[in-house]
């Protein structure tokens, strides 16, 4: 497994990817985020052209897991990180995030940021073995405080979600 920017023509496979990671939610009875459609291919283009879109490829060179980021309020804020579940828990996503880090890190960005659900396995008590820190409401930046809004507006507030932050 290899990490390298996500190359134009590989669009589609982040879409692929992120449907069949989602699925995952289905089973612990959130069926309305298994069936979210993932982000439109003009979005993950814009991300891709930003050189804030990374993959991680199996031997043959195919994705098999994507993190896409946003420059939100001077930190890197992890938008999403989906691995496939036929290559998940062998250490990708966290490969990924490290990989946003040392970017970060060498780019004088001071943390990165993400939101998540708190009660999902493999969402926030992940993020915190990563080493991410819950936020608590004061210490939410204008950005976390409309990316929150967003997705309130989106019904992800269904379930109990948190901002979370590294130190770089």
């Amino acid at each position: 497994m290899h990490i390298r920017a996500v190359q134009p023509d590989e669009l589609l496979f982040l879409q692929d990817i992120e449907r069949a990671a989602g699925r995952c939610f289905r089973d612990i009875g959130m069926p309305e985020i298994a069936d979210d459609e993932p982000l439109p291919l003009g979005e993950l283009a814009r991300y891709q052209k930003a050189g804030l879109a990374w993959v991680a490829a199996n031997d043959a060179h195919a994705p098999i897991a994507y993190l896409i980021a946003d420059l939100v309020d001077g930190n890197l804020h992890v938008e999403q990180v989906s691995v496939h579940p036929d290559s998940a828990r062998r250490g990708i996503g966290r490969s990924l995030l490290e990989h946003l880090a040392v970017h970060g890190a060498g780019n004088g960005i001071p943390a990165l940021t993400l939101t998540t659900f708190t009660e999902v396995p493999w969402n926030a008590p992940y993020y915190a073995r990563c080493g991410f820190r819950p936020m608590n409401e004061t210490m939410l930046t204008p950005g976390l405080r409309e990316i929150r809004e967003r997705e309130a507006a989106h019904g992800l507030d269904r379930w109990p979600r948190a901002c979370m932050r590294r130190a770089l």
